[in-house]
């Protein structure tokens, strides 16, 4: 039992997520703390209001809402988000379409209709399964494949 729970954790992937939440958990801290002193003091500057929306609160009857927590957690999220996204979403989505290899399509597996029975058949096939009507291979298709010859 405890050797299948070792295996589990020393586990390829298990290690690089916990190293990924690590990482993420860091970044996050650094981000909120570049939020906190230079975006929250800008926003404020731009809107002629304190800029620190930590002490932001508003009261009804004797309960206190800190709406300011709200909103600093807000726009370190949207930094967040933003900079995870432009800076590797975006180059790992060219990195892959650059080295992606394009999946030849086999033509044995393109399908096409029956014009009798319009029943599903394969479209090189020259005979339907089906309703056993003489049909076309479709040209393009057939160039791509070694068809045997008939017996």
């Amino acid at each position: 039992m405890l050797n299948g729970f070792k295996d589990f954790i020393l586990r390829g992937n298990v290690i690089s997520m916990a190293i990924g939440l690590a990482v993420g958990t860091a970044f996050t801290s650094v981000v909120t703390g570049f939020s906190k002193a230079f975006i929250t003091p800008l926003i404020g500057l731009a809107t002629g209001s304190v800029g620190n929306f930590n002490d932001a609160t508003f009261s009804v009857g004797k309960t206190v809402f800190p709406y300011g927590l709200a909103i600093s957690a807000t726009i370190a999220f949207v930094i967040t988000a933003a900079v995870l996204y432009f800076l590797i979403v975006v180059p790992m989505t060219g990195i892959q379409h650059k080295f992606a290899k394009e999946k030849a399509a086999d033509p044995r597996t393109e399908k096409r209709d029956c014009p009798r029975c319009y029943t599903e058949i394969p479209a090189i096939a020259s005979r339907c399964a089906h309703c056993t009507s003489e049909v076309e291979p479709v040209g393009t298709l057939l160039e791509k494949v070694e068809v045997p010859a008939p017996r």
